[in-house]
């Protein structure tokens, strides 16, 4: 597969020839065309990761061409570079206030010019990563996170969002799927198109087709005039299926004929209607586990699962546990009138030490808790145990449970021995240091692996070296 797309535009074909090999070497899919004309039929077939324009064109001007590929929606973020041999500062200027990301001189230097399409594909995918994980979070923050698997996820889904490919999201209950399935339209072609949801486990199984498909007047009892269903209210937008996993065998088979065939029928109705919807869809269960038992169909599940994205649990990105929960905390503050309340480093610490089996939404949940009950402006240590399961942290006692590996109990006693550690020291690294006898490098190298953070105190800042 192709490293990225480009397009190069210029009348010269020996330039044309050159660069298409040179990039193509390089790993780049290469298309290339004599002109304007070419271009924009070229444009509008497919999209480019990045375009290459020269300025003087035989049929118009490359210029003139960059201007119409931001004025289209389809093109408006493409990394455009231009290229010239008769560069004049006017044309530069211009080219910059039309959004060109650089301006090339002609005789070409090759390996700068390799220099600049990747620091130019690289900006774009940075600001796609950065755009995926802020349309994710818009009123929730439940994808926040400074962990290398949120970065790695927020990367999955500006690719994701470019296609028209169908997508299937995993992970744990509370992880926030719809969150991605909501990001992932934003970002896309599609996103001034509506989004539609149906949670597949919500509705009983006679339902499900009706709320999928839409059905005519009287085709069954209460149905007393036409209905669109799901697929058509989403036709050229996004239709995201929650808990997919629960759709009953029967709907299983329909669901996949649309995917195939794009075009449904009202229930009650002969007419053949056809839809432009992408799905994306989402589970918590083990479909390859299901279709093994029959329980899912294997041929829905290659459907669906063309591009798949993952969600980590909450306990294996402890790292984003403190920002996640001071984002909550300003929530939860302002919801309940609390606005003067904060969060001490060891109440942070305490949070980072426990598993959350409920993910993100039992962790805002958590939150919002501790700013009702805190009777005072700082929420501690104590005051998270009190309000966790159990109403206590996790201990390093009888940690053992069948079923789960060695590495992960270690994990888990070391993470409870230095949070208490550090608690009991007011969050000091070196003070925890000299209290477990380890050498401070040793202590800051473990807490930041285990997802845990102390303050440094007073001639630390070498500690780390």
């Amino acid at each position: 597969m192709p490293r990225a797309h480009l397009l190069v535009v210029d009348d010269e074909p020996a330039i044309l020839t050159t660069l298409q090999k040179t990039l193509s070497l390089e790993g780049y899919g290469v298309d290339v065309a004599g002109g304007v004309r070419i271009a924009e039929e070229k444009l509008k077939k497919r999209s480019y990761d990045l375009c290459l324009f020269d300025v003087s064109l035989p049929d118009g001007d490359g210029l003139d061409l960059l201007a119409k590929v931001r004025e289209s929606k389809e093109t408006a973020l493409t990394p455009v570079l231009m290229m010239s041999g008769h560069a004049t500062i006017d044309a530069a200027v211009r080219a910059t206030r039309l959004g060109a990301l650089n301006f090339i001189e002609k005789p070409l230097n090759t390996d700068a010019l390799l220099i600049m399409i990747e620091t130019a594909l690289r900006l774009e995918r940075a600001e796609a990563e950065a755009k995926a994980l802020r349309a994710a979070t818009v009123g929730t923050g439940e994808l926040v996170g400074e962990s290398e698997s949120m970065r790695k996820l927020g990367e999955q889904i500006a690719r994701a969002a470019k296609s028209a490919a169908s997508v299937l999201v995993t992970g744990e209950r509370g992880t926030g799927k719809e969150l991605v399935a909501r990001a992932i339209h934003q970002l896309s072609p599609r996103a001034k198109g509506p989004l539609e949801k149906l949670n597949c486990a919500a509705l009983p199984s006679e339902l499900i087709e009706s709320e999928l498909f839409g059905h005519e007047a009287g085709a069954f009892t209460g149905a007393t005039k036409q209905r669109r269903g799901k697929f058509e209210r989403a036709s050229g937008g996004t239709l995201f299926l929650d808990e997919v996993g629960d759709m009953p065998l029967g709907m299983q088979s329909k669901l996949l004929r649309v995917l195939q065939e794009r075009e449904i029928e009202r229930v009650g109705g002969n007419e053949t209607i056809k839809v432009d919807t992408r799905v994306v869809a989402a589970t918590n269960r083990d479909l390859v586990g299901a279709t093994e038992k029959d329980l899912f169909r294997a041929d829905l599940y290659d459907r669906l699962n063309v591009v798949p994205l993952h969600i980590p649990p909450l306990r294996a990105r402890r790292v984003d546990i403190p920002l996640l929960a001071k984002h909550f905390l300003e929530l939860a503050a302002k919801a309940n009138d609390r606005r003067n309340i904060r969060i001490d480093d060891t109440a942070l610490l305490a949070l980072a030490a426990y598993s959350f089996p409920g993910n993100v939404r039992e962790l805002r949940n958590l939150l919002e808790r501790l700013v009702i009950l805190t009777p005072d402006d700082v929420i501690k240590a104590d005051d998270v145990r009190a309000c966790l399961p159990g109403g206590s942290a996790p201990k390093a006692t009888g940690l053992y449970r069948p079923g789960v590996p060695f590495r992960v109990l270690v994990e888990e006693a070391e993470r409870t021995i230095l949070t208490d550690a550090l608690t009991h020291n007011g969050g000091q690294m070196a003070a925890t240091a000299r209290g477990l006898d380890l050498e401070r490098s040793h202590l800051y190298k473990k807490a930041r692996a285990l997802g845990l953070r102390g303050e440094k105190a007073d001639g630390d800042d070498d500690a780390e070296g």
